[in-house]
């Protein structure tokens, strides 16, 4: 097991294309963190430079107290799981997951001859850990269940099969530090889930860093111990997984995370008397007081923010007019089994095109007696509203200090 860090790390390509730019992170030993963003962020750029498949234009990279910028790929004690798996297609399962250890523990017949005639002793010592080879692949595969097909070749098994045969063979050489590059993207829903829970279990009992790369927030949020959020090639904030999703720094992570996503609103701040209220078409929002010392606190335009609020923290009443402030009209029902996602127009009614009504999707119980069509009265949890300057996209309800 091994720390991993990055220094100021820049990676610049042909035609002045910054992929990564300028990035410091740390990963503590025997932590799972994950690397999430949108395509094109430089997520997966980030992870081939640590595994050494990219060199770093700048800054310095350590795996444990190690600098490893210089280092080949083989030599850094890593192991990568790909997206698309890269299996050996003439070898079976067996010799797939066996392959790395093999390498390590003699290489071919012909370098091992020239070990026994030159360096006995350790020839002696790698003949002994490759009568090993064969029970750790075996125990491996039978933790991943996939005993069973050791003797198949990767062209006779299914997507969910083979993606096991490749953690199965980044799990037997026993690493310092795993590396996967969305290796879920492949599997169906079911399988996503099957394996994630695999995932998780497998870190609970190996207790080796792991960093993982996905653009799926859902990833992220159940398999992640800390997400770095990324968007072009710069990270935007890290966090744990509720700390990104109640506190996010800006409106991009905000909007990234959460699933319908955040809600945003455009609108103004209005002052009367003590009172600080957000302000939109057909919307009215009061401040508590904490929150209006912080934003008197920083300077907010009244043309520019947003307001930000997650579907699951409005609270959706039947009413028989929807002329009042915090009132709108059901326009879609979607019902997902587990609940209903509500999307309202609130301040359609009042003369305005419906494109000037503030839109919100708003979650409910699956089961709630709220239609297509319906009048609904909208309550707001104050306590998980957000802020947003709408020109820099930082969140103003946050204390930085």
């Amino acid at each position: 097991m091994a720390s991993v860090s990055l220094a100021s790390v820049s990676k610049v390509f042909a035609g002045d294309v910054k992929a990564v730019d300028n990035i410091s992170l740390r990963v503590d030993d025997g932590e799972f963190l994950v690397l999430l963003g949108p395509s094109g962020c430089g997520k997966s750029t980030t992870l081939r430079m640590i595994a050494g498949l990219e060199e770093a234009t700048d800054g310095e990279m350590r795996i444990g107290d190690r600098v490893v910028n210089d280092v080949a790929p083989k030599d850094r004690d890593i192991a990568m799981v790909f997206q698309n798996y890269a299996l050996y297609p003439h070898m079976s399962v067996y010799k797939n997951m066996a392959f790395g250890l093999e390498l390590r523990y003699g290489g071919n017949s012909l370098h091992r001859t020239w070990k026994r005639l030159t360096s006995p002793t350790e020839a002696a010592n790698l003949a002994a850990k490759r009568h090993g080879i064969r029970d750790t692949v075996r125990q491996t595969a039978q933790a991943l269940g996939i005993q069973h097909l050791l003797d198949r070749m990767p062209r006779q098994l299914s997507g969910g099969e083979r993606q096991r045969v490749a953690l199965g063979r980044a799990i037997v050489r026993q690493p310092a530090v795993f590396l996967f590059d969305e290796p879920l993207s492949n599997l169906d829903a079911k399988l996503r889930l099957e394996t994630r829970r695999e995932l998780n279990e497998l870190h609970q009992r190996l207790s080796t860093t792991m960093i993982y790369v996905t653009h799926d927030q859902t990833e992220a949020m159940t398999l992640g111990e800390r997400i770095v959020v990324m968007k072009d090639g710069e990270i935007q904030q890290i966090g744990s997984p509720m700390e990104i999703y109640d506190r996010p720094d800006s409106r991009f992570v905000a909007g990234f995370i959460g699933s319908p996503p955040m809600n945003f609103v455009t609108g103004g701040l209005v002052a009367v008397e003590d009172k600080l209220s957000f302000v939109a078409t057909g919307l009215q929002l009061e401040f508590g007081e904490k929150r209006k010392k912080r934003l008197r606190a920083v300077t907010v335009e009244a043309e520019s923010v947003e307001l930000g609020v997650r579907p699951e923290d409005i609270v959706v009443e039947k009413c028989e007019s929807d002329g009042d402030v915090n009132c709108g009209d059901v326009s879609m029902v979607e019902p997902l089994g587990d609940c209903k996602l509500l999307h309202i127009s609130a301040g359609s009614d009042d003369g305005r095109s419906p494109r000037e009504a503030s839109k919100l999707v708003c979650k409910v119980e699956p089961r709630a007696s709220i239609e297509k069509g319906d009048c609904v009265r909208l309550d707001f949890n104050s306590a998980n509203l957000h802020l947003f300057n709408a020109m820099s996209g930082q969140n103003l309800l946050l204390d930085r200090g």
